[in-house]
């Protein structure tokens, strides 16, 4: 039971990106809150949407990005060599 070295240093990269993706997305749903209230007209107010919907769409990938991440650590750390 060894730990692969490649392996992990692909989960800790991955880890670095979870972590960034976690911080960006709830920045991200707040820029949308905001504009909606900002924002009163038509087509200002669809650029609103659209930063809450990527905004959320993110939250969601950055989360199975987690669960996948962590599969792959923990396939590096609990090797079965």
């Amino acid at each position: 039971m060894s730990t692969d070295l490649n392996l992990l240093s692909k989960g800790l990269v991955r880890l670095g990106v979870v972590i960034l993706l976690f911080i960006a997305s709830p920045i991200i749903i707040t820029m949308g809150f905001k504009a909606i209230d900002k924002f009163t007209e038509s087509p200002q107010n669809i650029f609103a949407y659209l930063f809450l919907a990527v905004g959320c769409l993110l939250l969601l990938y950055s989360m199975y990005f987690a669960f996948k991440t962590f599969g792959v650590l923990s396939k590096a750390i609990f090797n079965n060599k």
